[in-house]
């Protein structure tokens, strides 16, 4: 059964850090495709990351591009999203989704399509505000 946890969501201070931590079971991380995603109230939910452990492929939004990192731990089976430099309107709901990826060429909406086809977590709330 697959499974995703989030956590590490808080509020922060623009420009402050934070680092949130999805743990996932179930699955080989190496046949899918995980990705975080952010939903603010009033607005569309946002793909923000996207990796393909597989091939080491990283994708992320324009909008939190040179701040953000995504990045795996293979023996806690965990994957991050460190968040740096960030600004209020980063504030919203984090979630992270897992979902097989079997083709062998993509893009970034491939990538973030297929994680969100599969399973997400129940999310984690960040809030940037002075």
């Amino acid at each position: 059964q697959v499974q995703l946890v989030e956590s590490g969501g808080g509020l922060v201070q623009p420009g402050g850090s934070l680092r949130l931590s999805c743990a996932f079971s179930g699955f080989s991380l190496d046949r899918y495709a995980i990705a975080w995603f952010r939903q603010a109230p009033g607005k569309e939910r946002e793909g923000v990351s996207c990796f393909v452990s597989r091939d080491g492929v990283k994708y992320y939004a324009d909008s939190v591009k040179g701040r953000f990192t995504i990045a795996r731990d293979n023996v806690k089976n965990m994957v991050y999203l460190q968040m740096n430099s960030l600004k209020p309107e980063d504030a919203g709901t984090y979630y992270c989704a897992a979902g097989r990826m079997d083709a062998a060429y993509y893009a970034r909406n491939t990538c973030l399509e297929s994680a969100e086809s599969g399973s997400r977590g129940r999310g984690t709330q960040v809030a940037v505000s002075s």
